[in-house]
């Protein structure tokens, strides 16, 4: 009786957590100001274009229609942009997700003569700015004759120095007595890799998989430049020529007619990444954090 009376006390006399309430206001106006363009750009895609231009901010749920993204889908060949985005996601993504853990690997659990010049080299692409390495990539590319092929699109950038730095500072966390334990049991290095360190990392690697997923889905400037051909240009490259394909294909398209097909397009494009970062948001923030860990 006594011990429950002492637990009561104690529970009583432990401070309440406090509400905060203004950091609650601050992180809802955070998210309506995020929110509200994104929520702007599907329900205007839903209205006849001319309510667009004439009542930018409202919406009459009788006016709800689907003319243009029926007149998108004719307009403009996003299907093709799919289809390239998508070939140049899993294939560029999957070589990422493969080569970068490996290379993490050797550089967190080996020592090799100049390993921290080899390391050093590696993070000092982070400094250099894209525009910098375009002109080079594109002559080797016309040099190979990989100019429109899918060969230009998915290995330029295929293993680059930030997955390599986010899965090193994962791997480094490992125990390396799990790796000792696992080599007296006559286990390849290679299968330590793929039955000791795979499993421990997934949350840093799914991190990267998000982040490589968006990387490649909203990259533009080297598809735009590699890519002059309407067969292979991806989905970015499609809604930055919106406008002209579909003022090119419909003779004497007004502005509220491209308008409304824009906003249809962004809205289709919108949707992938919105459900991917639904559904992995966990495994997103646990990758954050995994890949935060000093090595």
């Amino acid at each position: 009786m006594a011990t429950i009376d002492t637990v009561t006390l104690t529970a009583a006399r432990r401070p309440r957590p406090r509400i905060r309430v203004g950091s609650h206001i601050f992180l809802l106006i955070l998210t309506i100001a995020f929110l509200a363009p994104v929520a702007w750009a599907i329900l205007s895609s839903f209205k006849p274009a001319a309510d667009i231009i004439r009542d930018p901010l409202g919406f009459d749920p009788s006016s709800f229609t689907l003319d243009n993204f029926r007149g998108m889908l004719q307009d403009v060949p996003i299907g093709s942009g799919f289809l390239n985005t998508g070939i140049v996601l899993v294939v560029k993504g999957g070589i990422t997700l493969f080569c970068a853990p490996l290379a993490a690997f050797a550089f967190a659990k080996y020592d090799f003569r100049g390993k921290g010049v080899i390391f050093g080299a590696v993070l000092l692409t982070l400094m250099l700015p894209t525009i910098v390495l375009i002109i080079p990539l594109l002559l080797e590319m016309k040099e190979l004759g990989w100019v429109n092929t899918y060969q230009a699109l998915i290995l330029p950038g295929a293993v680059d120095a930030f997955a390599i730095f986010w899965m090193r500072q994962v791997i480094a966390a490992v125990p390396d007595e799990l790796l000792d334990a696992a080599r007296i049991d006559g286990c390849g290095e290679f299968g330590i890799f793929w039955r000791v360190i795979v499993p421990i990392i997934r949350p840093g690697l799914a991190g990267l998989a998000v982040l490589t997923v968006m990387n490649i889905y909203n990259d533009f400037v080297w598809p735009v430049v590699v890519s002059n051909s309407s067969q292979m240009s991806t989905l970015q490259v499609v809604l930055s020529t919106l406008a002209q394909n579909i003022s090119g294909n419909k003779i004497g398209a007004d502005y509220a007619t491209v308008t409304g097909e824009l906003l249809a397009a962004a809205s289709v494009a919108l949707i992938p990444l919105l459900i991917l970062f639904i559904v992995l948001q966990k495994h997103f923030i646990n990758g954050i954090l995994a890949g935060s860990v000093k090595g």
